[in-house]
């Protein structure tokens, strides 16, 4: 099987495209053992010659007769309680065979005679009667032998219940006379060893029958504690029964006084009707009607060994159908899911019937980009990475939501607050959404996140229940520099020493501050948490409420310094990729049908006929105008990038990449970044080179990959495909990786 789909037998993996490392699915079927002649014998000449009677002998089912073997306790056929020592419980079963351990003096029943064979392989018939060689040694020495012949002694027992192929070969310990005395409560004595019933899964209902010896008896409610004996000396845990079925434990040697009475109550196999033969019961039964009637025309599933009546299922059948396995309908594979070979993978039922697969979707999006998924993920920096971006400067300014996300600044889609409730937070947006958030600029109120039904899909609602401190809430508590108090809050000690939280602005919130964008989403910088604490918010209900004071080193984008640096660095508005395209390309679409409209009421010509976007003469000025209005990237070169001393000094250490890094610092600020994370990235996992090795034909890779190639004898450089020594030296380039970590700090974490 392949993605769930059965593949045909007789075509090779390469016929359906499955490639190195995917994962497939083997079934793997028993082949029946041949069937041996019965009654056959070889004679003389080497032919196999058959005897009739042995033949019809083995065809019908001979009771075997009860005779006494010595040194055995029991007899073929005897009724006894023997223990599986699988669970440690006492089952009641019937002996069907007798046999010795190898290497012992062995008496096995055969056909009602019992005979001994030695080691030696000498086969003599066993007496009662035989005399002993020497009395004295005999009287001295008969009840070691006793005891050493019992212990060689294997019962063949068959539990009642279990298959008819399903025989344990248990010694003498673990067999012994049927129990069938039972024991009132007043006869329990505190110490003894009993046969009780216990359920280990559930302890109300009835189970199995185990040794206990009892170590309490509690004379007012009648209940009595035990500990369990599991067998070879293993004890249980004391517990309490809770049925009083107490039986006397039978010594090996005595006879029942009612070894072939009426069997002891067990566990029902079926836990919902409790073996009740008159109750419906869609476990145990047909999983349609429930009936226990008909056990001969009800079928079961190879899969999941569900019961059907014929009469049951959908079509039904008249009779068992002869086939080595069956599968009901929901096991059985339709027939359209099974590929042919050389056929691409089709879609499964579900996804085919999904809009998107069908095409008839005709909900209009409009702008809405709060569903759109991201094409892009941020990778320089872990999710759970406090501070700044490496590569976004304050000022950064975004249409829509989604591009934060992708820019790493604020993950989540649609939630205010992204952390984690046992690390801190890491960002959050101000949205305006909260009655009671309240914005100062360098400073503001944060009201967090609860308290409001936000089922049916819906975005906003009013506050209706109380905020609890836990989950976003818990986390932003974190950033403190304050232990975490759930009922009244805390003040940091020294509030810079928290941690930082990315603060993000929409323009959803410019009617409740006037910091906000006018349009999309800014990043703000870098704030701490100076306090938290509960109170009652404007709707009546508990909220928690945030105070952050703004903690960067760079200026903030409302202020006169930040709107000349946001200038310098010729940030703008940024638009996802082809949407300004596609707005002009609606507006014309829209323009050309009225166009098409106004003429037809005009003219008053055919319906059918219609003027096409190139029949309509458009000024260049309008169809400028049509889109809608943007700022566009700027493509003047703008100032290079600021390195510090200490990193242009480890820029200069690199001297095996110094053709690239001569390249890089001429690039203007913006796009440095982009443009270093594209010259270092590692061809193997396309990602930032991690402990990167510099190969001799001045390439970088990370070392882990690099060690993968050579571990699968691929001894040339991922990059250029050139050759490399198999006894190169992988040293990971040091100086290039502190300028890496440098630029794009944590980028390796967790790799």
């Amino acid at each position: 099987f392949y993605r769930g789909k059965q593949l045909e037998d007789g075509h090779s993996l390469f016929d359906y495209s499955v490639g190195l490392n995917e994962i497939i699915q083997l079934m793997v079927r028993n082949v029946p053992a041949p069937v041996a002649t019965t009654g056959s014998a070889s004679n003389g000449n080497g032919d196999s010659t058959t005897n009739g009677s042995d033949t019809e002998e083995t065809m019908e089912e001979v009771e075997p007769k009860e005779e006494e073997i010595e040194g055995a306790l029991f007899k073929v056929g005897d009724q006894v309680d023997a223990r599986d020592l699988r669970c440690g419980a006492w089952f009641e079963g019937k002996i069907k065979r007798i046999t010795c351990a190898s290497g012992a003096s062995s008496p096995t029943f055969t056909e009602g005679v019992a005979t001994s064979t030695s080691s030696s392989g000498e086969s003599s018939s066993s007496s009662a009667t035989a005399a002993p060689a020497n009395g004295d040694s005999a009287g001295n020495d008969a009840s070691n032998r006793t005891s050493n012949a019992e212990a060689d002694i294997h019962y063949h027992v068959h539990f009642d219940g279990y298959d008819d192929n399903e025989i344990a070969e248990l010694t003498s310990v673990n067999v012994r006379p049927k129990a069938a005395k039972s024991v009132s409560f007043a006869d329990v004595t505190v110490g003894e060893m009993y046969m009780m019933n216990y359920n280990c899964d559930a302890p109300k209902d009835r189970g199995l029958w185990y040794d206990a010896r009892v170590t309490e008896k509690d004379s007012q409610s009648k209940k009595v504690k035990a500990v369990l004996q599991l067998g070879n000396g293993v004890e249980g845990e004391e517990v309490q029964l809770a049925q009083m079925d107490i039986y006397r434990i039978e010594k090996s040697g005595q006879s029942s006084e009612d070894g072939d009475g009426d069997k002891r109550n067990n566990a029902p196999d079926c836990r919902w009707c409790k073996d009740v033969e008159t109750r419906k019961c869609k476990h145990c039964a047909c999983v349609e009607c429930g009936g226990k009637d008909a056990p001969d025309k009800q079928i079961l599933c190879d899969e999941c060994d569900s019961a059907y009546h014929l009469w049951c299922l959908n079509p039904p059948l008249e009779e068992l159908p002869e086939v080595e396995e069956w599968y009901c309908p929901d096991c059985k594979n339709d027939e359209n899911e099974v590929i042919k070979a050389g056929e691409k993978l089709r879609v499964s039922k579900k996804k085919s019937k999904m809009a998107s697969k069908q095409g008839s979707c005709t909900r209009d999006w409009g702008k809405g980009m709060a569903c759109v998924g991201r094409t892009k993920v941020c990778t320089i920096v872990p999710p759970n990475h406090f501070g700044s971006i490496p590569g976004v400067p304050v000022g950064s300014l975004w249409r829509f939501r989604v591009q934060v996300s992708e820019a790493g600044v604020h993950r989540p889609h649609v939630s205010g607050i992204s952390g984690r409730s046992e690390e801190g937070a890491f960002s959050l947006v101000l949205a305006g959404g909260y009655e009671d958030d309240k914005d100062d600029g360098t400073e503001f109120f944060y009201t967090g996140s609860g308290g409001r039904d936000l089922s049916g899909n819906k975005r906003e609602a009013k506050q209706s229940s109380d905020q609890q401190l836990t989950l976003m809430n818990r986390a932003l508590a974190k950033n403190c520099d304050a232990s975490v108090n759930d009922k009244i809050g805390g003040d940091a000690k020294d509030w810079k020493k928290g941690r930082p939280v990315r603060v993000v602005r929409s323009a959803k919130g410019k009617k409740h501050s006037k910091f906000a964008p006018d349009e999309g989403c800014r990043y703000d910088g870098l704030y701490k948490i100076v306090k938290y604490w509960p109170e009652k918010g404007a709707a009546g209900f508990k909220v928690w409420r945030y105070l952050l004071r703004r903690d960067d080193p760079s200026p903030a984008p409302w202020t006169t310094e930040g709107k000349k640096n946001i200038k310098k660095l010729g940030l703008t508005l940024q638009y996802p990729e082809g949407y300004l395209e596609s707005q002009a390309q609606k507006e014309q679409e829209k323009e050309a049908k009225k166009v098409a409209a106004k003429r037809k009421r005009s003219e008053g010509g055919d319906p059918e006929e219609s003027v096409t976007p190139a029949k309509k003469k458009v000024k260049k000025s309008e169809s400028v105008s049509s889109s809608p209005p943007a700022v566009a990237l700027a493509k003047s070169a703008g100032p290079v990038y600021h390195l510090e001393k200490e990193e242009r000094a480890m820029i200069k250490k690199d001297a095996e990449n110094k053709k690239l890094w001569d390249g890089l610092v001429k690039i203007k600020e913006e796009d440095f970044l982009k443009q270093v994370e594209e010259a270092f990235t590692c061809i193997c996992c396309q990602d930032v080179a991690h402990m990167p090795v510099t190969t001799v034909c001045k390439h970088n890779v990370c070392k882990a990959c690099l060690q993968r190639s050579f571990k699968a004898n691929v001894y040339c450089c991922p990059a250029c495909r050139g050759d490399l020594d198999r006894k190169m030296s992988l040293a990971v380039n040091v100086e290039l990786s502190a300028i890496l970590l440098a630029l794009f700090p944590g980028y390796g974490a967790g790799r």
